[in-house]
């Protein structure tokens, strides 16, 4: 199957997806049958470009990071979504549309990444996307509308990279009901803390992770907890069937935290992580993100640098951890690139339904001279 994709975003994440889909290129052909092609890429700050024949994604990554705009278009963002979509008819009614979203987290509410999901679903595209403001503002709804549109709403790398954190309880834990978690969710603030331990100042070890573009845009969303209470709501809604917002999650930040009080609780045998936790269900599951003192025999307390993990207390299983040694931008790329083989193994075009997916209008400020 030949995909065409189109990229919302094309910030660090974005252009090493794009990249990392020429480095697959072979493989996603020989093991799934799978072609991509991209054919929109829309900005919020380099422009925007279309080109239904298919665009050098990777060449324009080369063009951004040189300082250049990614196409001479400009204007809102979604207006230049909507219009590409309704370009695209043809492979939106085959199946094969599929939006790629990777804009940066907005903790307010969730916007406008929430809205491109809507759109894109609307409009019969697939949807895959490493925001987490979709799951943790909207998951219920965004959910709903992925059903109704007989497409796929899929965002394995909004948690712990590529990880398959979610992919794993819908696919391969059949009957099984999740009861809490608990893990080290934000590769920046565990990197911060295990660095002070070793004498490093807050400042250089924020300052390192920001280099490796690691760090959060924005990095009081790492270090004030909120990016790690936006994964922990985005648990919770999927896992524990809640209904919640990072706003309800109970959250502390490291912006306070001491050497002191770190290299004190390592002298008493004891390692202190910021904790996203989570039990309960439905209405009644309580979540928070919480500075803790662990032993050094738990688990999460051996996690180094940027290493995460997640705990799942289940009913049946028991406790089931899943341990990620390590994190980067190739990571969360290839939890994007997981999710498209998810597509293109799950969905069928004799599930979809039969009448077309409803399309946008198109909007005649479009054109082809944003092409490159």
């Amino acid at each position: 199957m030949r995909f065409d994709l189109v990229l919302v975003g094309f910030g660090n994440v974005g252009r090493r997806f794009v990249r990392l889909l020429d480095e697959s290129r072979a493989q996603l052909a020989r093991d799934h049958g799978i072609e991509t092609r991209v054919v929109a890429i829309a900005t919020r700050t380099r422009g925007h470009v279309f080109d239904p024949r298919g665009l050098n994604a990777a060449a324009l990554a080369d063009n951004v990071e040189a300082g250049s705009r990614v196409g001479r278009a400009s204007g809102p963002t979604m207006t230049f979504l909507k219009n590409s979509l309704a370009r695209c008819r043809t492979s939106a009614r085959d199946g094969r549309l599929v939006v790629v979203e990777t804009t940066t987290l907005a903790i307010g509410d969730g916007q406008p990444a929430i809205d491109h999901v809507k759109t894109a679903l609307l409009a019969g595209a697939h949807v895959v996307t490493a925001n987490k403001g979709p799951a943790a503002f909207a998951f219920g709804m965004l959910t709903t509308a992925a059903e109704r549109a007989r497409r796929r709403f899929l965002f394995e790398s909004a948690v712990m990279d590529g990880v398959p954190v979610f992919n794993l309880r819908r696919t391969t834990l059949p009957a099984l009901s999740v009861k809490g978690f608990d893990g080290v969710v934000n590769s920046t603030t565990n990197h911060i803390l295990t660095a002070m331990e070793d004498g490093q100042s807050f400042d250089s070890a924020l300052a390192a992770m920001q280099h490796d573009g690691i760090a959060e845009a924005d990095p009081s969303l790492d270090v004030d907890g909120w990016d790690a209470a936006a994964k922990a709501a985005a648990l919770a809604n999927v896992l524990l069937g809640a209904k919640m917002t990072p706003h309800a999650v109970d959250r502390e930040g490291i912006t306070g935290v001491s050497a002191a009080r770190l290299q004190a609780a390592r002298t008493a045998g004891r390692r202190l992580k910021l904790v996203a936790s989570g039990a309960g269900t439905g209405s009644g599951a309580r979540v928070s993100v919480r500075l803790v003192e662990l032993p050094e025999s738990d688990l999460l307390a051996g996690l180094e640098g940027g290493e995460n993990a997640l705990v799942l207390h289940t009913d049946h299983l028991g406790d089931v951890a899943i341990v990620q040694r390590g994190s980067g931008l190739t990571m969360t790329a290839f939890g994007l690139l997981s999710d498209l083989v998810t597509i293109s193994r799950e969905w069928s075009p004799r599930r979809a339904t039969r009448r077309s997916p409803p399309t946008v209008r198109r909007d005649r400020t479009l054109s082809g001279r944003g092409r490159r």
